[in-house]
């Protein structure tokens, strides 16, 4: 008969394990470094962890990746070491205050991220956006696309040993950096958009710069395709290396690029229009084998149509209102704290103790760069949302990870990696 015994102080509680002693605890190595036979041959197995670390930008993930010699057998993602607890802090913050904190999560679609909270809030609210907001938000929207895609390719092509190409894109990132700053005082995380429209409208000026941009860029991206498309090493790194099929990536409910890149043209622009985007025309870039080739073409293509909505968007730039008329909501026009006590009363109630949301929940998704980002807010009729819950992209499409390397080179799984294009700060919000 066998005994447990507590060697813990008296009164004192057994220390807890650590979520992370208790991750590792629950991974099962025996399975995985078992020799396999091929070609009537004993292949021993190893197992290695490549990370935690940070390539590029991608974040601090891990891979557990069991090897038969060059030959990936077989991958287990592990996540959680930048956990940041993102989605619990908006719980505990009045509905306006959630929205600079939802912006750190995929730190490279701050824009995006906000959007879908809004977009949540606004559907709970019944509240109208006006015209020019959303237009507003459709070009700040696709600039952010633009700069994301430009870190995805400047970064992607380091890892594969093009060093050149990460300078040439991030002189463009820069542009958009600026334009973001000019409008929004920000570079980053800028908490423009705001429920029910945006922060402020544009600034004179802002217009004829961000035009010029968008009418420079389509050039900019035939000189990033002129350069790597010519490269025979980076070719050979892509082009029928790791395809995956349309059917298992929708199994995994993987989206965005990955998913278009197999041949089905799913964009939730076209498929389920939001913030006026069927105003504006442009084409879906789709690709024909789903390897590491067509994720990069696809987004070469992305930055191209991105660039012809800002220029519709612009053209096409409604007069009128930048925010909702609706008080309840919106903070008072600036002009008028100094000369109303009821704005300066209403300014002070807003800020302090935020405005309520009927009872009731919304899911809200739109696309994202890295695919469909949606937010999910449960309201109990408080200033504080009850329920606060992102569908990352970044967290879903990690999942073909595994199938899409299994008996690839381990070189190999660099480049897909690189063309996956996860971001770890929304996987681990």
């Amino acid at each position: 008969m066998s005994s447990t015994v507590d060697k813990s102080a008296p009164g004192q509680a057994t220390p807890a394990k650590s979520a992370y002693r208790q991750m590792e605890e629950s991974i099962d190595l025996s399975a995985v470094q078992q020799p396999v036979f091929v070609d009537g041959a004993t292949h021993e197995l190893l197992t290695l962890n490549m990370g935690p670390h940070h390539p590029a930008t991608h974040g601090e993930l891990r891979l557990l990746v069991t090897l038969d010699g060059e030959i990936v057998r077989d991958i287990k993602p592990i996540i959680g070491y930048v956990h940041t607890g993102i989605e619990k802090t908006a719980e505990q913050k009045a509905y306006w205050k959630v929205i600079p904190v939802v912006e750190r999560m995929d730190y490279l679609a701050y824009f995006f991220n906000a959007y879908a909270f809004c977009g949540a809030v606004e559907t709970l609210t019944e509240t109208e956006v006006p015209k020019r907001a959303q237009y507003l938000r459709v070009i700040h929207m696709e600039l952010n696309r633009i700069m994301s895609h430009l870190v995805w390719l400047g970064t992607s092509a380091l890892d594969l040993g093009a060093m050149s190409m990460f300078w040439y894109c991030f002189r463009e990132r820069e542009a958009i950096l600026d334009l973001f700053e000019y409008s929004t005082g920000q570079r980053m995380h800028t908490r423009y958009f705001q429920v029910g429209g945006v922060m402020e409208d544009i600034p004179a000026g802002w217009a004829a710069k961000t035009k010029a941009f968008a009418e420079q860029m389509p050039t900019r991206v035939d000189q990033y395709g002129a350069l790597l498309n010519k490269n025979e090493i980076l070719l050979q790194r892509l082009r029928g290396v790791c395809p995956l099929d349309e059917a298992t990536l929708l199994e995994l409910g993987v989206t965005g690029p990955l998913l278009r890149a197999s041949g089905n043209p799913w964009d939730l622009r076209k498929a389920m229009p939001y913030c006026s985007y069927e105003d504006f025309d442009f084409k879906i870039a789709v690709g024909e084998h789903g390897d590491n080739y067509d994720r990069f073409a696809v987004r070469m293509q992305e930055m191209k149509e991105s660039s012809k909505i800002i220029l519709q968007a612009l053209e096409g730039l409604p007069e009128g209102p930048f925010i909702t008329d609706d008080r309840k909501i919106a903070l008072p026009p600036r002009h008028e704290l100094a000369t109303s006590m009821e704005a300066l009363i209403h300014h002070f109630k807003l800020v302090t103790e935020g405005f309520r949301v009927p009872p009731g929940e919304a899911y809200f998704p739109i696309e994202g760069p890295r695919g469909e980002l949606g937010c999910f807010v449960r309201s109990d009729g408080s200033s504080k949302p009850a329920r606060v819950h992102m569908r990352d992209p970044s967290f879903v499409n990690l999942q073909a990870t595994a199938p899409m390397c299994k008996d690839a080179y381990i070189a190999d799984l660099i480049a897909t990696l690189a063309m996956m294009d996860p971001v770890l700060g929304g996987i681990d919000r």
